[in-house]
């Protein structure tokens, strides 16, 4: 199971990081996102992945996944969805005061 996560998380940081290197402004956002679910997801693979056992310590539980983690990534989810609620929120601004989301043209490098 540690294999295919490994590989679904490249595969994030591989389109979140080509996404972060595109010129529209919406496609850098969505890359910060996919950026943000890959760490959720190397974080809770790093910690282990245990199934079918309780977070939580119990009279006669013996196997139990360690909750910290869980607390941590849940944290880091608000996080990022506070980040990404910002950074739609800018681009619409920025959107709708100078009427593109290029790139180039908000730092006022006109090429075309």
């Amino acid at each position: 199971m540690e294999v295919l996560m490994s590989v679904v998380i490249g595969l994030l940081f591989t389109i979140g990081t080509y996404l972060l290197l595109t010129r529209t402004l919406l496609r850098i956002i969505l890359g910060t996102s996919l950026l943000s679910h890959g760490a959720h997801l190397l974080l809770i693979t790093m910690a282990g992945l245990k199934t079918g056992a309780p977070p939580i310590l119990n009279e006669g539980v013996t196997e139990y996944v360690d909750p910290l983690p869980q607390a941590l990534i849940l944290t880091s989810i608000v996080i990022s969805f506070g980040v990404t609620s910002f950074f739609l929120v800018l681009a619409y601004r920025a959107y709708k005061e100078l009427g593109t989301d290029d790139m180039d043209r908000l730092r006022g490098n006109d090429h075309e």
